[in-house]
């Protein structure tokens, strides 16, 4: 794997990786990155060379890494990145059919939706992919495939809130919550994701009042990521949160965030009735796709029970392909039972669950 570039808006850092040769010359490092951080906006990337697939992406490189190693070893084909925060669809716009991008590969449904609304994607009639990737996870004309999947859950004390106390998204704008749940953002991706699937389940009308409900019973107005609503859990703020379950495993897994992550315990919402809500990482092949029949031969890889493990374990999320079964910390959470319903329904509800939120002035602005 090749890393071209890292943006946060604009290039702040770019560094080199070929496979199976770290540089360990901190200077030589410095001076790459502060030579490329200056040249890298207008350098484009290697386009159209054999054996190579590029690759823009909002998931970070070392996510990446093993998988995109993974590939060239048993393909020999190399993988440029480009890392970005936020800006890649607008840069292919910029860059239009001259791009040298074959492949985005982002986190949300919201923002995989964005690239087939900005018309910068193309359809993949690929018999592996739709074997492996479940019609629900997947674009219904090929636009987008999941990668990995992720649980929008419920967090709760485990001194405060008795096991079976709260078993549904529902049951968050109950009365006996008042003044004890803590969240991000109501505009943020993750909860507009959630937001929309209610629309989806129980309509636009009653998804405000449910909404309505979730605000009356904050603790504190919305701010911070679900990492924060944890912390927030375990210093007594709150009793409740939502979060995305990956946040959650990797907490654990960090030694220093492991005793805050262990004060709470995990609800699957509504696994007795219709499913968790889950949201999605993903990838798209670019209508620019220099080189697309290697940046395919990725997408049936990275869709692949080997690379789904990888993948799936490098950030405690569960495999989109439903014949690799979740290992690890995620298998030990027990089965998750998913909501079914269309990621590209709750794309289609995007717009009028920002409305609601707006409506509702969920956020207190």
């Amino acid at each position: 794997m090749r890393m071209v570039g890292v943006f946060k808006n604009l290039p702040i850092l770019a560094k080199q990786i070929n496979t199976g040769n770290t540089r360990k010359d901190g200077n030589m490092r410095m001076k790459l990155a502060a030579t490329a951080a200056i040249a890298l906006s207008a350098m484009p990337m290697a386009a159209s060379a054999d054996g190579e697939v590029n690759i823009y992406s909002y998931r970070q490189a070392y996510l990446l890494e093993p998988l995109l190693n993974a590939f060239e070893q048993e393909t020999g084909i190399q993988s440029n990145v480009v890392f970005a925060k936020q800006g890649l669809a607008e840069r292919l716009e910029r860059e239009g059919r001259n791009s040298p991008a074959d492949l985005v590969m982002t986190v949300d449904i919201s923002r995989l939706n964005e690239l087939v609304e900005r018309d910068l994607v193309q359809n993949v009639d690929n018999e592996t992919l739709e074997e492996n990737i479940p019609e629900n996870l997947r674009h219904p004309e090929g636009k987008w495939f999941a990668l990995t999947a992720r649980g929008r859950l419920i967090f709760v004390s485990k001194d405060r809130v008795e096991e079976g106390e709260i078993t549904t998204y529902e049951q968050l704008a109950d009365d006996k919550w008042n003044n004890r749940i803590c969240t991000r953002s109501g505009k943020h991706p993750y909860n507009i994701a959630l937001f929309s699937s209610m629309i989806a389940h129980h309509g636009e009308a009653e998804t405000e009042k449910w909404l309505e409900g979730l605000k009356d019973n904050l603790a504190r107005k919305p701010q911070g990521g679900d990492r924060d609503q944890i912390k927030a859990i375990a210093e007594g703020v709150c009793d409740v949160s939502i979060g995305n379950s990956y946040y959650y495993g990797n907490m654990l897994q960090d030694e220093n965030q492991r005793p805050i992550a262990e004060q709470v315990r995990l609800v699957f919402p509504n696994a007795e009735g219709r499913g968790t809500h889950v949201n999605i990482s993903g990838i798209s092949l670019t209508k620019s796709a220099p080189n697309r029949e290697n940046a395919i031969k990725l997408m049936e890889f990275l869709s692949s029970p080997k690379a789904q493990r990888i993948y799936a374990e490098a950030n405690t999320e569960y495999p989109a392909n439903p014949e690799v079964k979740p290992s690890g910390l995620v298998a030990e959470w027990g089965e998750i039972n998913p909501d079914n319903l269309s990621l590209q329904e709750i794309a289609d509800n995007r717009n009028a669950a920002v409305k609601l939120v707006d409506r509702v002035d969920y956020d207190g602005e």
